[in-house]
């Protein structure tokens, strides 16, 4: 990870030198962006890379960037451009048709419930992550690939693909659900504009 400068005091851009007033209060760290494309902490009062800010995230501190002119929120933008890079890198996540899929869903009348899905779909696995790192102490991120080829070490791999099919499982039950509650709205409306006898 590349390390950050320490900043002389006339290198510090004017409106930098203090932190936003809600970064006080709510302990969130501000990072502003600059035309020049640079990231200014105003925490640590240095400029920072993109792999510092990856740092913040991997150490869960709460952390927003701002722009340095407008005070636009521009966080998502700057995690999206972690991610392009994580994703440019030896080893994505995502796979062609993955991306090609979530593409799909923008403007899609599904595209609110898509996203609240993946989000807790993503949360519950983080929170299983962590389960399991609970139950193996010191056991480093890097070991786990390592472990998974172990034998007998098929239950973390049997854990996952269980909560895959959960999931699967719950989708289609919702999707049943849509379209039972669809055929009942149906229903209900065709009766409506029947003639009575």
């Amino acid at each position: 990870m590349a390390t950050s400068r320490t900043v002389k005091q006339s290198d510090i851009p004017a409106d930098a030198a203090a932190p936003a007033p809600e970064a006080a209060e709510d302990k969130v760290r501000v990072i502003k962006k600059y035309p020049n494309r640079r990231l200014y902490d105003t925490a640590s009062s240095s400029y920072v890379t993109l792999a510092e800010v990856k740092a913040l995230v991997m150490a869960v501190e709460p952390f927003v960037v701002r722009d340095a002119k407008t005070n636009e929120d521009l966080t998502r933008s700057i995690l999206l451009q972690i991610i392009l890079e994580e994703e440019a890198g030896g080893s994505p996540i995502f796979t062609e048709q993955v991306l090609s899929n979530i593409i799909r869903y923008y403007g899609h009348t599904w595209q609110g419930f898509f996203g609240a899905n993946l989000e807790s779909s993503i949360q519950a696995f983080a929170d299983m992550q962590k389960k399991v790192m609970e139950m193996t102490p010191g056991l480093n991120p890097e070991a786990w690939p390592k472990m998974m080829q172990m034998p007998g070490q098929k239950m973390v791999q049997e854990m996952m693909n269980n909560y895959t099919e959960q999931g699967k499982h719950m989708m289609q039950q919702m999707q049943e659900q849509l379209q039972h509650q669809y055929q009942a709205n149906l229903q209900q409306w065709l009766s409506a504009f029947q003639p009575k006898r």
